[in-house]
């Protein structure tokens, strides 16, 4: 992409030059030759190169070689101080002016880039300024919410758009010239006019932006470990272990239902030793219950073990057996005996 070379004389509060830069290639348009012929009122022999650039470059160095590049309708006075009417076109009339945009050329290019630059008046500079400072500004101000750097924030959007306005160069096709009038003057063709005024209006409505609501970082304290620097008392105290309950004999586990039971014959209690078949107790119905073990105190997988019916408690034997049950082989039936010898 060829370079985009502007003259000195196009940079931000450079005054204008005396002499316009001007830079033709090695044929001539036929429709600059015509334009050049129709705004000479003094006819001036155009049969070379350089008779066409010394032409073009004496007519647009005149101080009145202005051109209009748009208008601007802008109101008079901020929103709050507008004349309200019922009839719109009053309205209109004390409410808004009309701004025209001016510049003048300070470069002509039709070898690289074809094209033409213009650069705003110092008049149109000065109008627009005053716009955004005492107009524009003040609406936006009005538009937002107070915060504590509004004013400055303000006062930078202004100084922005100075900057932005001084070094504001509108480039466009060198067929543009075809506007030129006499002593250089002219205005943009084409619908150029247009793109102007979109240009600037991008310029003086930037917007006035309240800052950004803050974000709090959540600060997540990093998990201690035992290496951790952290005071002297951070690690001494341990959290006391649940002690485990003592071991429970297993005749004193009274299950919730009958099941079955994994306890060795030596740990059985002592009236496991009755005579089963003096008992007549029916036979509960066999419920399937996690099996206990007092190893540990820790329920574990069942178990694989023969079934044997439940035993019952001797409250339960109070109420069914008489004085006939047989205990360890000692007759209960005989007490009558005994009690004749004491």
């Amino acid at each position: 992409m060829p370079p985009q070379l502007l003259p000195a004389s196009a940079a931000a509060f450079a005054p204008r030059a005396s002499s316009v830069n001007v830079v033709l290639g090695s044929k001539v348009e036929p429709w600059l030759t015509q334009t050049l012929k129709r705004i000479n009122r003094v006819k001036r022999p155009l049969n070379s190169i350089p008779q066409h650039q010394r032409c073009l470059t004496e007519t647009l160095s005149s101080s009145n070689a202005i051109w209009t590049l748009t208008s601007l309708m802008l109101p008079k006075a901020p929103e709050s101080e507008l004349r309200k009417d019922s009839n719109p076109l009053i309205e209109a009339l004390f409410n808004y002016q009309l701004l025209h945009i001016e510049a003048y050329i300070v470069h002509v290019d039709m070898v690289l880039r074809n094209e033409v630059a213009y650069k705003l008046t110092p008049d149109s500079i000065e109008a627009l300024i005053e716009y955004h400072k005492d107009i524009y500004c003040v609406n936006a101000k009005a538009d937002t919410y107070d915060w504590p750097e509004k004013e400055q924030h303000a006062k930078k959007l202004h100084e922005d758009f100075v900057q932005a306005i001084n070094k504001f160069v509108f480039r466009t096709h060198v067929s543009a010239l075809e506007g030129l009038e006499e002593e250089g003057a002219g205005e943009l063709l084409c619908g150029k006019s247009e793109e102007v005024k979109n240009n600037i209006a991008v310029l003086l409505n930037k917007p006035l932006l309240p800052p950004p609501p803050k974000i709090i970082d959540v600060v997540r304290q990093p998990p201690l470990l035992p290496s951790s620097p952290v005071g002297p008392h951070m690690w001494s105290q341990s959290t006391p272990s649940p002690a485990l309950p003592a071991p429970v004999e297993p005749w004193r586990v009274l299950p919730s239902s009958p099941s079955v039971t994994s306890t060795s014959i030596e740990s059985a209690p002592i009236w496991t030793n009755m005579a089963l078949h003096e008992i007549q107790v029916p036979s509960p119905t066999v419920s399937y219950s996690q099996p206990y073990s007092t190893a540990g105190m820790y329920y574990s997988s069942p178990m694989v073990t023969s079934p044997i019916p439940a035993l019952p408690l001797p409250s339960m034997l109070a109420s069914q057996c008489g004085v006939g049950v047989g205990y360890g082989g000692f007759g209960w039936d005989r007490y009558q005996e005994y009690t004749t010898t004491i």
